[in-house]
């Protein structure tokens, strides 16, 4: 039997490990190297999975989670990391359970899942777009562009070319109008993990990073929160928890949403308005830009007090009640307009791609052109950081090579 694996991404690397008693098997790749998105994942660090339950992974599954439970049965994380490890990439585990290579080199994983292909016999072809598939009987016909060469026939093929983000690095999404010949439906692709743009003019906060803040966006229709860290761009803002929110309202209208930022989420209001007299207290004749250095960071002082309507040069002593509560309502929700989410291509992960009602979960055949099966990101799957979209990947592809 000859197998033909679309993409040597993680899904096609992983699934040519898992690929059982084929007289061949070859990987094709329009890029240069294989693995080239792994490269720009936890910048460059590659957080290649999460070290958690299958419940906890599946909570943090935005599209389709119960589609994936055979998949992850297949190949949990845990064993993933057993995988990396024998095939020469040692693991660690960080906070929030999170795991890297321990040299912190993506390169790494993209070098352990070669050794296993090559161990079992796959063939990587590098340079080599695919331009069509058609089935011809029982096999398939592919072809590709100039530097493919003459069309070859295989009995089965795994497609894993991923989605549309980062298109630099060949997922630039040519493969669903193939999918669409074939009768595929391909659910629309949206933007998943991306940095968010702001009606307001933040350039003067680039680079601010905030800790243990909580994040909300609410419009008119939804409303999600989550706590943890972020940080400001030149036109809006990014970081873990705003790409995480990013993806939980992409399918939402956030055109008129609001992000509310909450400094302190550990205290309520009233411990809030109690530890600013306590400060107040302290430093009565000093003026109000002076002493906010220790509940707010230095960078967001001015837009605090904007937003809570006290003059800069306010001296403590002459804050009134009502200014107090003010004060403490901006610092328990910055607020900011939110514009748009940034374009697809800028996502780490896309929402959206071949329907998985289409796929069968239990093998991840296409149950519309038999012998075509799916693994990672082109499947209409996605979840928030931390792991947890590299191991789809890897678990998809692990379940379709050992299907095939």
């Amino acid at each position: 039997m000859k197998i033909a694996i679309v993409g040597a991404g993680p899904a096609g690397l992983m699934a040519a490990s898992a690929v059982k008693d084929a007289k061949e098997i070859v990987i094709f790749d329009g890029n240069e190297k294989a693995g080239k998105k792994l490269y720009l994942t936890g910048k460059g660090r590659c957080n290649v999975t999460n070290d958690c339950t299958l419940e906890e992974f599946l909570e943090n599954v935005v599209t389709n989670k119960r589609f994936l439970y055979s998949a992850l049965s297949s190949l949990s994380p845990q064993e993933a990391i057993v995988f990396f490890e024998e095939n020469g990439a040692k693991i660690k585990v960080e906070r929030g359970r999170r795991a890297f290579p321990k040299s912190d080199k993506a390169s790494d994983i993209t070098k352990a899942l070669m050794v296993a292909a090559q161990k079992n016999g796959a063939r990587l072809e590098l340079n080599s777009r695919i331009k069509s598939i058609e089935k011809v009987g029982d096999k398939f016909e592919i072809d590709g562009d100039a530097t493919f060469g003459t069309p070859k026939i295989f009995d089965k093929i795994i497609l894993a070319t991923g989605g549309i983000s980062y298109p630099a690095t060949g997922s630039d999404g040519a493969i669903f109008d193939v999918l669409k010949k074939l009768g595929h439906t391909i659910v629309p692709l949206k933007a998943a993990l991306v940095p968010i743009i702001l009606n307001e003019d933040v350039k003067s906060l680039e680079g601010q990073s905030l800790k243990n803040v909580t994040a909300t966006i609410s419009g008119e229709d939804f409303k999600e929160s989550l706590f943890g860290e972020m940080l400001f761009t030149a036109n809006g803002v990014s970081g873990p928890i705003i790409l995480s929110l990013s993806s939980l309202i992409n399918k939402h209208n956030v055109e008129n949403a609001m992000l509310l930022i909450d400094l302190k989420p550990a205290l309520t209001n009233e411990q809030l308005d109690k530890r600013i007299l306590s400060d107040f207290e302290k430093s009565k004749n000093k003026q109000i830009k002076n002493i906010l250095h220790e509940l707010v960071p230095k960078g967001l002082i001015d837009i605090v007090l904007e937003q809570s309507g006290i003059k800069f040069y306010s001296e403590v002593n002459g804050i009134t009640k009502e200014e107090r509560v003010r004060l403490v309502k901006s610092i328990k929700g910055l607020k900011f307009g939110v514009k748009r989410l940034a374009p697809v291509e800028a996502g780490i992960v896309t929402s959206g791609g071949v329907s998985t009602k289409e796929v069968d979960s239990k093998t991840m055949q296409s149950k519309i052109v038999s012998g075509l099966y799916f693994a990672g990101e082109m499947l209409d799957i996605d979840a928030l950081t931390g792991g947890y979209n590299i191991q789809i990947a890897l678990s998809t592809g692990h379940l379709a090579g050992k299907s095939v």
